[in-house]
């Protein structure tokens, strides 16, 4: 498959929920999701996989050389954010469906190889995160995860049944040898370092945060002010809590990454003080001592704000994970195909989290990032250059050829 090839198959990946400022809008099993894992069944089907479905609805391309072998497996996810951008993840899946092809053909392979569309990884219309990744390894159940609902009630197993894509003959977590990934940076390291690759070490701790804010519905003329119990209040407390925790607590050594999103405002009338408010809080830094101040003053706080809003906060749910380094190995195995190939390496952290990222830990596993143009990501204008694209093919390929012929990662 030629350079050409692997841009032509973007840019027709980049047609399925294409949106006028240049990004995509396709959420998990969203008409543009099922269109674009229709497309990339039959592209799959052309290259000579072999597809399935497992039953969370991840999609697997499989290419068996070595009968009764384990797979390495190689891959990222198709779904995008509300409104996102082209690269995120959609980059990831089909640079392992074009490395995948190429390394096949390699003599002396010890593994088959599997690449793999993980479902639901933005989490932005089924909660949590990571979701078809957490159900592969573990991580999440199964019954749970088909009986989520979207906003609107959409249940994620009607869904996929719906679309055909649920299957029992996919491969399995103790199928699976090796698993690599590799990503926009979503930063700016690479970039304004002059960097091609960055070799992935480790992974920020995270704490995050499902809230309910509740006070009392009334009217937002003539409810007197001190006898309000305005939730929207006591979540806007929350929002500026969460800044000030990074504002004091940060360092440029230690930074602390905070942010509250998705916020849904019941009953959301234009004449009504608010009832009750759900929101997401996130903590993110590199030092888990830091972290853990943090999500205790955080703590701390939340009993001012109710009194000040007259209001409630509840906790409805949370996920957590800390600092969890890659293999050393898999980070040395993927420094040396770079060298071979002449490409510029660092190793960088991921702040954000990544399928690979549930993958860690179950079997050896390898995280890349190429560069992303300003570092913008989640946002229509996101961009890789296509040059930094084809490098990351390129050595994704040697990757995944070194590891199908057993070259240890972890």
């Amino acid at each position: 498959m030629t350079a050409g090839g692997f841009l032509d198959d973007f840019a027709t990946l980049s047609t399925f929920g294409a949106t006028e400022r240049g990004g995509v809008h396709r959420e998990a099993a969203s008409a543009a999701d099922e269109a674009q894992r229709n497309w990339f069944a039959r592209r799959l089907g052309d290259l000579g996989f072999t597809v399935r479905y497992d039953r969370v609805g991840n999609q697997f391309g499989l290419r068996e050389t070595v009968p009764d072998a384990p797979y390495v497996l190689v891959g990222s996810h198709l779904d995008s954010q509300p409104y996102g951008g082209r690269y995120d993840g959609a980059y990831g899946v089909l640079a392992a469906a074009h490395a995948v092809h190429r390394a096949a053909g390699t003599d002396g392979l010890r593994y088959n190889l599997a690449v793999v569309n993980w479902f639901n990884e933005e989490g932005s219309r089924f909660t949590p995160s990571m979701f078809g990744s957490a159900v592969f390894t573990g991580a999440l159940d199964l019954h749970a995860a088909l009986d989520t609902r979207d906003p609107a009630g959409v249940r994620v197993g009607d869904r996929l049944e719906a679309m055909g894509h649920i299957g029992t003959d996919a491969p399995e977590l103790a199928g699976v040898a090796a698993y690599a990934e590799i990503h926009i940076e979503q930063g700016r390291v690479l970039e304004e370092t002059g960097t091609a690759i960055g070799l992935v070490v480790d992974t920020w701790a995270a704490r995050k945060y499902d809230l309910r804010v509740l006070g009392d519905q009334s009217h937002t003329g003539p409810t007197p002010m001190a006898d309000r119990q305005d939730a929207l209040l006591g979540a806007a407390h929350l929002v500026v809590t969460a800044r000030e925790l990074s504002d004091e607590l940060s360092t440029p050594e230690t930074p602390l990454h905070t942010s509250v999103s998705r916020m849904a405002v019941e009953p959301n009338s234009p004449v009504t003080v608010a009832r009750e408010v759900t929101l997401n809080l996130d903590l993110r830094s590199p030092d888990e001592d830091l972290l853990a101040r943090a999500d205790a003053v955080l703590h701390e706080r939340i009993p001012a704000i109710e009194r000040a809003a007259r209001v409630g906060v509840e906790v409805a749910g949370s996920h957590r994970w800390g600092v969890r380094p890659f293999p050393a190995a898999g980070v040395e195995l993927a420094r040396r195909a770079a060298d071979d190939l002449g490409l510029s390496h660092r190793p960088v952290s991921t702040v954000a989290g990544h399928d690979s990222v549930n993958l860690n830990g179950h079997v050896p596993t390898v995280m890349l990032f190429v560069p992303s143009v300003a570092g913008i990501s989640h946002n229509e204008g996101e961009l890789t250059h296509d040059d930094d694209a084809l490098a990351g093919v390129e050595l994704l390929t040697a990757v995944v050829r070194r590891l199908a012929a057993g070259e240890p990662a972890g």
